[in-house]
């Protein structure tokens, strides 16, 4: 029986398509046998099977807890005396230093700064549970960034570029790494609502679609089974699932050999079995109530009406790691809470109060499992804020900010870099974004200027022609 699926051809057709085939097939023997040909001749039989990394990795997976709006380093972890001296001064040095609104005089930060541990790293009292954790963060003081406006700086921290046009690098990971655990997404987005930019934040762009980043809403009164809409099947048993997506498969797999692999086609005939495997995997990694209730607890999860989802993702992302999972994403909160162009003070110390127990516990929970060694803990956002004054709040700051690493191969107990005496600029060993990506995909085992993705006629990588690692943090 001829198979349904191939075109009826006649005999002037075959011999037009099949002329060249045999000095084809020669062809291609020859350049298969010398490793010159491409990724893209044949579809990978699983793009998510883990794979060997350029070197030994200091860490297997990376949670990044996302401050969207920009939180303040002056507030946060980058104290700075001097902003009490010149309070209300506008000295010559800042007066060049534009951001997207015009400031007024400098603006000191109104709480104190604590210290923890052997390092005793100084730390906002609005964390000062986070400061209990000091001697595991490596604080860079002096990060920078391009432009001072939320939609291309979010674009910066997850792609390298200011524009919409570049995969994420929880893509870049997935694409470098594969994934341990094949029976949930490699790269999970976890958050409130969504950020600005929304699912562009984690694209895979022009990268496989396997690859993009899965992005989940939850309540905290979520039940295991409501994880993804229409996961689950209630009218199928698992064996006619199964016999019908073998059905599905055979047929998208024959479109493809006769039409040849298309990315959008092999990404959907992927994600047909990560749902299948899913329906099992997924409420058993979602359920929180197996954890015992000391953790919960740890978390500030009591099972009242205070409990914050930004709580309940810090425990869930230490679940995934537990799982094998790549890449977490952890938004603190919908479109961009962080941003206290007014009411600054009392709203850093409302969204930390909100933060800092959950943040505390992950870095706690993850070391006495053993796990923070292996994963990489990134706190921040996608810029700073200005020690002047907006009014009674402060302006984007892409000129100097600071963000915090943990565990996955850095040194702890330790700051790097510096901005002016105002907390303004990036001054001593700056820090571009491009140079922390660089050093993420080194923790993880990659070589930023070897990870690259033939597209368009040229090969890309995450940090473009940029990016140093930053190797004076490294343990």
């Amino acid at each position: 029986m001829s198979n349904p699926m191939e075109s009826n051809l006649s005999r002037r057709a075959m011999l037009a398509q099949c002329g060249t085939g045999v000095g084809i097939l020669g062809l291609a023997g020859i350049l298969n046998a010398q490793g010159l040909l491409g990724a893209e001749a044949s579809a990978p039989k699983n793009p998510l099977a883990p794979r060997a990394p350029h070197f030994r990795p200091r860490a297997r997976h990376i949670i990044h807890l996302y401050m969207n709006g920009g939180p303040s380093q002056v507030d946060t972890f980058d104290p700075k005396p001097a902003l009490a001296k010149y309070n209300g001064q506008r000295p010559p040095s800042i007066t060049g230093l534009k951001t997207e609104n015009a400031t007024g005089g400098l603006r000191p930060s109104p709480f104190k700064y604590v210290r923890h541990g052997k390092a005793g790293v100084p730390v906002s009292e609005i964390f000062s549970e986070v400061a209990r954790c000091g001697d595991e963060l490596c604080v860079i003081r002096s990060m920078h960034t391009n432009v001072p406006n939320h939609e291309p700086s979010m674009f910066m921290m997850n792609s390298g570029h200011v524009q919409s046009i570049r995969p994420s690098y929880g893509s870049w990971l997935l694409y470098g790494l594969g994934t341990e655990n094949q029976n949930l997404p490699g790269y999970l987005v976890l958050g409130t609502g969504r950020p600005v930019n929304g699912a562009a934040n984690w694209s895979s762009r022009f990268l496989p679609g396997i690859y993009q980043g899965t992005h989940l809403d939850l309540p905290v009164t979520f039940q295991p089974h409501q994880v993804m809409p229409y996961l689950g099947n209630d009218q199928l048993s698992p064996e006619s699932q199964r016999r019908q997506l073998n059905l599905i498969q055979k047929l998208n797999s024959a479109h493809a050999h006769q039409h040849g692999h298309e990315s959008l086609l092999d990404a959907r005939i992927e994600s047909l079995e990560m749902a299948f495997r899913m329906q099992s995997a997924a409420p058993e990694a979602f359920d929180i109530s197996k954890e015992p209730e000391r953790i919960r607890r740890m978390y500030g999860l009591t099972g009242g009406a205070g409990d914050s989802v930004f709580a309940m993702n810090c425990l869930l992302a230490r679940r995934l790691v537990e799982r094998g999972v790549r890449v977490i994403q952890v938004y603190f909160g919908n479109f961009q809470p962080w941003d206290t162009h007014g009411n600054n003070d009392d709203q850093h110390r409302k969204l930390a109060g909100t933060a800092d127990r959950p943040i505390a516990a992950l870095l706690q929970d993850l070391k006495q499992r053993g796990l923070l060694a292996e994963t990489l803990v990134l706190w921040g956002g996608e810029f700073g804020r200005t020690p002047a004054a907006q009014g009674s709040g402060r302006d984007h700051n892409h000129w100097g900010f600071s963000v915090w690493l943990a565990g996955g191969g850095v040194k702890g107990g330790m700051t790097y870099g510096s901005t002016d005496e105002f907390g303004f600029q990036a001054v001593e060993r700056k820090v571009h974004v491009h140079d922390l990506h660089a050093t993420i995909l080194h923790l993880m085992g990659l070589d930023h200027e070897k990870l690259t993705y033939r597209y368009s006629g040229r090969d890309f990588r995450l940090t473009d022609v940029h990016g140093q690692v930053i190797r004076e943090i490294l343990a």
